[in-house]
């Protein structure tokens, strides 16, 4: 086998690699006064599914470092059958940018529709915490490539707000703004 295929192979890993789906049923205890999901309790649904995502594609110990956007589209009900899918979509450093579609199953027909989204950030660790790092990501499809595209600039903004990145440095976000002349 070809030792450059397999230097590869170590530092990056296809999108696909990292998925984790998980389905719960939605149960008296897990709802609202509404009959509906409280949303704490998608969240944490959705940290453990984006965990194993990310832990998938580095296989190391890996720790939530933020939950960079939620959105709570349409209300999910008691009863309820609810699966979440989560791909990590951009790695970095030692990060990774991890996605979570919240998709409903119809009881009487089987059709899932999707409900909710979210994007989590991940951070591996070794065993005294520090952290290290993780494969480069590839995708293939389109909606992979489009997700891997924003994630460098989802970050870029996530760093402006935190203050660790000034507004001039972020290249990515400058070109949204930047009109070229293409005469």
């Amino acid at each position: 086998m070809n030792l450059g295929y397999l230097c590869r192979m170590k530092t990056q890993k296809f999108v696909r690699e990292s998925r984790a789906v998980s389905s719960e049923i939605v149960l008296p205890n897990d709802t609202n006064t509404l009959g509906n999901l409280m949303g704490g309790r998608l969240l944490h649904w959705m940290d453990i599914c984006a965990a194993i995502s990310s832990h998938r594609h580095c296989k190391r110990i890996v720790v939530t470092a933020s939950v960079n956007n939620v959105s709570f589209d349409k209300p999910i009900r008691l009863g309820d059958i609810v699966t979440l899918e989560a791909h990590v979509s951009r790695a970095f450093t030692s990060s990774m940018e991890v996605f979570i579609d919240v998709w409903v199953e119809n009881h009487s027909t089987g059709e899932r529709v999707k409900h909710n989204e979210a994007i989590y950030t991940f951070v591996a660790v070794d065993q005294l915490g520090n952290p290290i790092s993780v494969p480069e990501v590839v995708p293939e499809t389109e909606e992979e490539i489009k997700r891997y595209e924003g994630a460098l600039r989802r970050r870029q903004l996530s760093l402006i707000l935190a203050g660790k990145l000034k507004p001039d440095s972020a290249t990515e976000l400058k070109a949204l703004f930047t009109h070229r002349d293409e005469s």
